[in-house]
């Protein structure tokens, strides 16, 4: 029974994944008639082309027959060249609609990588993630540039060679069709074999791509740990892995090209044994026979190719349904609807102009951890206050942030924003009330005036040099090669640790967003910079809600509240001074650090 439900699920899925294509061929539909269209005519001309040799050979090696056969090679040089011009338009079009429609694809599959949910990059890897977006769209446009196209043609050439052998000669064909089934069903099986023996290959590629990205993307520890050798074993192994894959594809392929061959091929020289046979007893002409065995050789040569260019669909069915599997995921978090959507209320000149925030009995749990990493947890953080979260790691820190930005919706408990349950909110919304500054910077490649302007691509030239001002950052770019045009390479790679931090407060404070989030946003700075961000930052705090996450103390000494957390809980709460004269964690904490900041000094 689990067996009959797996293929079941199968052959859905593989339907769903062909799906997949029609949008795109409606999107495109008058390319693809006119394609179709001078398909269908270059297959017409070459079926006619047998009738025409049976009327030569019939009629026109008489005594009258030279000008019979001028006029017929006239004809054929007309058909000629209606041929040539209906291949060339067939050819262009269907180029021209695979490359769009996989281009097109490519950029709904991204699109739709960037609405998922964390927990879908919780569980995936990015490298195979790639090799989808990439590898696999290339693979299936074999299926529209070129295989689509000559499968069809291959089919209509051999359903019309068997028409009209069947208008040439019943009896003959009758023998031809008898054979079919025995020739269809191997043929059928095998293509399975090809469909799944290319989807593993494919699996085995991507997961070889995902371990370069993962070691090129380290390549520094790579480099420090002397893993250069292990990490070219490694790739080696995974690559020789999906090479066997691919020779086993290939090997099924080859067999089934090899095997569809000989069976229709075989079956066409036994009817045709016949043929000659009937032409020697002089119950077939000469011209009708001649016109059969051409006939014969076009279907067989259809069927031939039809088994050929079938088993680069199958393969290319294995990309669509790898395909198939990323749009089917759907996003965790998403807008409610218009009925249900509620908007915050505008906010209103004033010294403190931030939002609320109210965290109530949340509990969370990650998709992908077992522990938990929020319990019960509530508070409240005021309009323009600023808020530092402090403990060890795995405390919950950064996960408060995480919900706050709906990155995941808690298992129990209500977030409010200015007292709107912030999953009644549209999250492009929410997110835009939040200016946020990751630990390690987060850079892109690009420029340095891109990534300032990141998420805040219209703004002036002299609100960008502003929040790079604010930074502390404006000295270090002026002293790059281009200035504010510079690009900082994959990653901000071209850049030291501090420099890129820098570069992403900037572009939070260019957000001017009503509330800040400070993820350790000071970890990669040193003392002398990190004391003029705190100075920039405090200005910037006065008129926002601000939540500072950070295991320096002395970063949050002068916060209006500090929360501690230990296990997904708040067990101390007060002001710096407040919190020393607990002596409880907090104060440890801080004895700790300052004790080792003494001893460095």
């Amino acid at each position: 029974m689990p067996k009959a439900e797996n293929s079941t699920n199968i052959s859905r899925r593989r339907l769903t994944s062909l799906r997949i294509l029609r949008p795109y061929l409606c999107r495109y539909k008058y390319l693809a008639v006119i394609a179709l269209a001078a398909l269908v005519l270059a297959a017409m001309i070459m079926l006619a082309l047998p009738l025409s040799v049976r009327r030569m050979m019939d009629y026109g090696f008489s005594s009258t027959g030279n000008h019979f056969i001028n006029s017929y090679f006239a004809m054929l040089i007309v058909l000629a060249a209606l041929l040539a011009l209906a291949s060339a338009i067939r050819y262009y079009s269907t180029v021209n609609l695979g490359e769009k429609i996989i281009a097109d694809l490519r950029c709904d599959v991204f699109a739709h990588l960037t609405q998922l949910s964390p927990a879908f990059y919780d569980r995936s890897n990015s490298g195979e993630i790639l090799s989808r977006l990439t590898a696999d769209t290339t693979q299936v446009k074999t299926i529209i540039g070129a295989s689509l196209s000559v499968s069809l043609r291959n089919a209509i050439m051999a359903a019309g060679a068997v028409l009209m052998m069947v208008f040439t000669s019943p009896r003959l064909s009758a023998y031809v069709l008898l054979a079919i089934p025995v020739i269809i069903v191997p043929l059928v099986a095998l293509a399975r074999k090809v469909r799944a023996s290319a989807r593993k290959a494919q699996d085995k590629q991507a997961r070889a791509n995902a371990l370069a990205l993962e070691q090129i993307g380290a390549i520094r520890t790579v480099w420090a740990y002397n893993q250069q050798n292990n990490a070219v074993k490694s790739f080696t192994r995974l690559t020789e892995a999906a090479l066997k894959a691919v020779k086993n594809s290939t090997v099924i392929r080859a067999v089934l090209t090899g095997f569809a061959i000989f069976l229709i091929f075989g079956s066409v020289i036994a009817v045709l044994w016949l043929g000659a046979r009937d032409v020697l007893n002089g119950h077939m002409s000469a011209g009708t026979l001649g016109q059969f065995v051409l006939y014969a050789i076009f279907a067989a040569a259809a069927f031939g190719q039809l088994s050929e260019t079938g088993g680069e669909i199958s393969a290319a069915g294995g990309a669509l349904e790898r395909l198939a599997e990323i749009l089917a995921e759907k996003p965790l978090i998403t807008a409610p609807a218009a009925a249900e959507q509620r908007h915050l209320p505008a906010l209103t000149a004033g010294e403190k102009t931030g939002r609320q925030i109210t965290l109530d009995n949340i509990c969370f749990t990650y998709p992908s951890r077992p522990a938990a990493a929020l319990e019960r947890l509530s508070f409240t953080v005021q309009p323009g206050e600023t808020v530092a979260l402090v403990g060890p790691s795995g405390a919950g820190k950064s996960t408060i942030l995480a919900l706050l930005l709906r990155f995941y919706d808690p298992q129990s408990g209500q977030i409010r924003l200015d007292t709107i349950d912030i999953t009644a909110l549209d999250p492009q919304e929410l997110r835009a009330q939040f200016a946020y500054v990751a630990q390690g910077g987060s850079c892109f490649s690009g420029t340095v005036r891109a990534n300032i302007a990141f998420g805040a691509e219209n703004a002036a030239e002299e609100a960008i040099i502003a929040a790079a001002k604010a930074a502390n950052a404006y000295e270090f770019i002026r002293n790059l090669p281009q200035g504010f045009d510079t690009k900082i390479g994959e990653k901000g790679a071209r850049l030291s640790g501090g420099q890129q931090q820098r570069l992403a407060i900037a572009r939070a404070l260019l957000r001017n967003a009503p509330v800040l989030l400070l993820d350790e946003a000071t970890s990669a700075l040193d003392a002398e910079s990190e004391t003029l961000i705190q100075a920039a930052l405090s200005r910037v705090m006065r008129n926002r809600t601000t939540l500072v996450i950070a295991h320096r103390l002395a970063t949050v000494q002068q916060a209006d509240r500090i929360l501690v957390l230990q296990n997904g809980q708040i067990i101390e709460e007060g002001n710096h001074a407040d919190l020393t004269a607990q002596n409880g964690l907090y104060a440890r904490l801080a004895r700790l650090q300052f004790r080792k900041n003494s001893a460095r000094h």
